[in-house]
């Protein structure tokens, strides 16, 4: 199997971390992340509740980069060559 199609999150081109999904798995975790930062903010108001929508945004947050881990190419200090 070929290792671009097995990555779900392609390493970025330039500098640490990664880029958009390169396949549907990959979007819908995307997808899913920006949705429960949406849903989050519907229900928990910027005026109140600091504390709680901290923690749910920073829970997602860990998700997210977890998955990338586990799903996306390697991480490393790219200079784009």
């Amino acid at each position: 199997m070929d290792n671009q199609k097995r990555y779900w999150f392609p390493a970025k081109k330039y500098g640490w971390g990664w880029s958009f999904p390169r396949c549907w798995q990959g979007w819908v975790v995307f997808v899913a992340y920006a949705a429960s930062l949406l849903l989050l903010n519907h229900f928990l108001p910027l005026a109140s509740e600091h504390a709680t929508r901290l923690a749910g945004t920073g829970i997602f947050t860990i998700a997210l980069l977890a998955i990338c881990w586990l799903k996306g190419e390697p991480p490393g200090s790219r200079s784009g060559q």
